[in-house]
């Protein structure tokens, strides 16, 4: 192709990004300190530039020019002039080619060198020098989109928060070893999309998928060099484009036809977005993208010196939520997905970073202002991760009305009560109950936590049981990396064991870690592959590998089995029964000792549990009575909701227990729905058992029996 030049017209400063308006395409640059900005256009191929566009209107710190010849397809970068003064918060350097922060399409990887750093890497004045070396051929490409998509019926499906069960993934992850799905689809959008892995949803029962982040990432250069990568995603540098390392046809919509496949299929698609921070890592990190077009900008910088950046994610560098034109760039993306890629709601990471206006967490910052009053935004999924690395970051609890959390204090109870600890018992029944301690103070409701026992950060449940320490030297950081206070227990030997009562042990305490997580209020959120026994080999921070480590193994032994058919079983029991998922927080009772109208709380000698109980540090056994027609709760007709009334017993001590069942009410007949002590969560006599009379609670279980208002249920009923 030979080199020409492009008719340019004015064009309009809004909106950002390049647009593709059925004539041609609209540029537009947000820079408050650049004294020039050149837009680059590329050969098809990303290798050459065939013509370069000095950008000569400027409207509101806005640089924009229209080309009535670009199509859809045509690649483009940016080159931005200004000073160069880190010391004052500059790092403008037009020999280096720029990524959009808007583009909706970013082809190619980055190829490392030093060029793509704006620095002399290596002089002894590190950063204060100037690098003059072109970073193009190293560089991704922006390419222009045909944003028009056919949706047809598509529409939000808005299933209620008390609905709602969350299944956290990875894309890549959870469909690259997939027999059924077809080889050219695995580890892809598409792979999502296809019939096996929607079948599997639905025998699951999960209404939601949580996407591990897929805007466009970088793989750290440190890690590339090591044969790692930036698996997780946690290293945002495109907050519009969809990562193409995910796409099967290299189209953006890939995307959308795996939303809309899943939405057919009544499943919901959140997605794990990193607003906090960039791929751009800190003063010494590469200059890709907001670095160049206006570091003062886009990142919090350090008041003494403006050369160094305020780091609250641990990434090198945090976002500037006080710059109206960064709260523009997050609204704007926020608002693209849902409008245009038709997601359901959003994760935030380290979302305690995103509240911070000046150092310390703001709860009514000008983050939650905008999105509160946001037509769209306000009526989508949103989830908080309620911490960040930076002081006062832990906010669990402190998020507004609208927001949902992943509740930390929900993980490490239900850890520490399993894990045999003792004198919890009083916390581990605020977490079951929907953590109104943390919550009803300001007015939200118990599905405001989202409870989980693990995530992507962390063990896998199989691992929870079975390691004590952390095994990560493969991240080659010499075990040092990772979370060393896991709150767990490996039940008698470190790792993978042939002694078949080690085995038994952890299998049991994997059933009743999940029925613990299912039946109480809240949304539960269920870590991809913990159904059937995933391992990472106890490497508790996987975040660099892309491989069978990370990936899930399909080919389940009897065990993996029989733990799947278990959590389906679960799930169909939690949506059966509306009194595990209750809109309202129990009243009446402060739960230490006062019995409440809706729930009872009891000791193993059937009677209610006294204040003294309570406090009692050795205690490791509880049980707790639902009333099902107390409810409280009402349909969309305004009928009463009603259930049956339901007995939940935990015994975290490793010795079995008598729990007699209440007298109240007189004459009542229970019947078993699981038993974590027997291998399939279901007792083998199918009986049932009366009021007053000994249950035998084995150690470590958990029970839950249903009061018989009509003859017995067959267990195959539930299953």
């Amino acid at each position: 192709m030979k080199n020409y030049k492009m008719a340019v017209w004015p064009g309009k400063p809004y909106p950002l990004g390049a647009t593709w308006d059925g004539e041609g395409v609209n540029f537009a640059l947000f820079s408050e300190h650049a004294e020039k900005v050149e837009l680059c256009i590329f050969d098809p191929r990303g290798r050459r530039t065939v013509d370069t566009i000095m950008m000569q209107w400027r409207t509101d710190q806005v640089w924009h020019c229209y080309l009535p010849e670009a199509r859809p397809g045509t690649l483009y970068g940016y080159r931005v002039h200004g000073p160069y003064e880190p010391e004052r918060g500059h790092r403008f350097n037009p020999n280096k080619l720029l990524l959009d922060p808007y583009a909706k399409h970013i082809t190619g990887k980055i190829r490392w060198h030093d060029a793509m750093f704006g620095y002399r890497i290596g002089h002894a004045k590190s950063d204060l020098i100037l690098d003059k070396r072109d970073s193009a051929d190293g560089m991704p490409k922006c390419v222009v989109i045909d944003q028009a998509f056919t949706w047809g019926d598509d529409a939000p499906l808005r299933i209620p928060w008390h609905e709602t069960i969350i299944y956290e993934l990875h894309v890549k992850g959870f469909t690259y070893q997939h027999p059924d799905i077809p080889q050219p689809l695995r580890g892809t959008y598409s792979g999502l999309a296809s019939a096996p892995a929607i079948d599997y949803f639905r025998r699951l029962g999960i209404t939601a998928v949580e996407l591990m982040p897929i805007h466009a990432f970088v793989d750290d250069r440190h890690l590339v060099q090591k044969g790692l990568r930036n698996y997780w995603g946690y290293n945002s540098i495109g907050y519009f484009a969809p990562d193409m390392r995910y796409s099967a046809s290299g189209n953006v919509k890939d995307f959308k036809t795996m939303v809309k496949r899943l939405h057919s299929a009544g499943i919901e698609v959140i997605l794990d977005v990193v607003y906090n921070h960039t791929g751009e890592g800190n003063h010494l990190g590469p200059t890709l993208c907001f670095r160049g077009i206006d570091n003062a900008a886009y990142y919090r910088l350090d008041g003494g010196n403006q050369r160094y950046y305020r780091d609250y994610t641990g990434c090198g560098n945090t976002l500037n939520m006080r710059h109206p034109r960064v709260l523009q760039l997050i609204m704007d993306s926020l608002r693209y997905w849902v409008q245009e890629m038709h997601v359901d709601g959003f994760r935030f990471d380290l979302a305690s970073a995103l509240a911070r206006e000046l150092h310390a967490v703001d709860r009514l910052g000008a983050f939650f202002d905008i999105i509160h009053q946001d037509p769209v935004l306000s009526q989508v999924k949103l989830i908080a991760e309620p911490w960040d690395l930076g002081e006062g970051g832990y906010q669990v609890g402190n998020f507004p009305i609208g927001w949902t959390e992943w509740n930390g204090r929900y993980r490490d109870s239900v850890r520490a009560y399993w894990k045999g600890d003792g004198g919890i018992i009083g916390e581990l029944a605020y977490r079951l109950t929907g953590s109104s301690d943390l919550y009803e103070h300001g007015g939200r409701r118990p599905y405001a936590s989202i409870n989980f026992v693990t995530c992507h950060d962390g063990f896998t449940l199989n691992d929870l049981v079975s390691y004590e320490t952390k095994r990560n030297k493969a991240n080659l950081e010499d075990n040092r990396d990772g979370e060393n206070n896991n709150i767990n227990w490996n039940c008698g030997a470190e790792g993978p064991t042939q002694n078949l009562h080690i085995r038994r042990l952890r299998e049991q305490q994997k059933r009743n870690f999940l029925t613990t997580l299912l039946l109480s209020q809240g949304v539960p959120m269920l870590l991809a592959g913990d159904e059937m026994g995933r391992t990472q080999l106890g490497n508790n921070n996987t975040y660099c590998h892309d491989s069978t480590l990370t990936w899930i193994d399909w080919s389940l032994d009897r065990e993996g089995r029989d733990l799947q058919q278990f959590m389906c079983m679960l799930i169909r029991l939690r949506k059966q029964h509306p009194a595990f998922r209750r809109r309202h927080f129990f009243q009446g009772s402060d739960i230490v000792g006062v019995a409440a109208k809706e729930i009872s709380w009891l000791a193993p000698s059937g009677r209610e549990m006294t204040k003294r109980e309570w406090q009692q540090s050795f205690a490791r056994c509880l049980g707790l009575m639902l009333a099902g027609n107390a409810i409280e709760d009402y349909d969309e007709r305004g009928r009463p909701i009603e259930d049956d009334t339901m007995i939940m017993l935990l015994n975290a001590h490793h010795e079995s227990i008598e729990f007699c069942l209440p007298s109240q009410p007189q004459h009542a007949r229970w019947q078993v729905l699981i038993d974590t002590s027997f291998s399939d969560g279901k007792r083998d006599d199918n009986r049932f058992f009366h009021s007053n009379e000994n249950y035998p609670l084995q150690a470590r279980s958990v029970v839950l029996l249903v009061r018989l208002v009509t003859p017995p249920l067959h267990r195959n009923q539930i299953r």
